[in-house]
């Protein structure tokens, strides 16, 4: 990350005091900490600050905690996305192994970063994969943290709904949605 885009801490803030607490004191600090955080679910998707408690996030509980930093910070540069890309093993390696047997060649996946002069920095990615994400999204938006609950779960959920129709696959959205699943615990794994 270029140095411009770093910050101290505002230690007048409640997420920014719990980080300095930790001896974590400029936001570069924070994202080297954040990314070497396990990959796994929070007990409550929509608490992001449940990453320092539970020891691990994940994208979405991950950069809404960095992005709620950056507003505490006023570091308005800063910006956090959704978006839906095509997840497959080219740029999500473990996932073959679901898609193959279902003959998918990908499954509409929600995934959140965080975005600074349009470049996408990504603290959750840790497997190497040949290709990027960024080539396979299909849409995205600027989000608060607040939306990593509700919002971000039911907008995921309507985006498969209308890719089952409009590409006529032949599983119901329960059955995608199970094989996603599937495919998040072998990220998880």
């Amino acid at each position: 990350m270029e140095p411009s885009y770093n910050f101290k801490l505002n230690t007048l803030k409640p997420v920014s005091k719990s980080c300095i607490a930790l001896g974590l004191t400029d936001f570069n600090s924070v994202c080297k900490f954040v990314k070497q955080l396990p990959y796994g679910r929070n007990t409550d998707r929509s608490n992001y600050e449940s990453i320092l408690q539970e020891n691990k996030g994940t994208c979405a509980t991950k950069h809404a905690f960095l992005k709620e930093i950056a507003i505490e910070n006023e570091a308005t540069h800063i910006q956090f996305c959704l978006c839906i890309y095509k997840m497959n093993e080219a740029n999500t390696k473990g996932v073959d192994e679901v898609l193959s047997k279902l003959h998918l060649e990908y499954i509409p996946e929600a995934h959140t970063y965080l975005k600074m002069n349009n470049e996408i920095f990504d603290f959750t990615r840790t497997k190497v994969s040949t290709t990027s994400f960024k080539e396979a999204i299909l849409f995205e938006e600027k989000i608060l943290p607040k939306q990593i609950g509700n919002y971000k779960l039911e907008f995921h959920k309507n985006y498969i709904k209308k890719w089952i129709i409009s590409n006529h696959i032949s599983y119901s959205f329960e059955e995608i949605w199970s094989f996603r699943e599937a495919c998040i615990q072998k990220l998880s794994n």
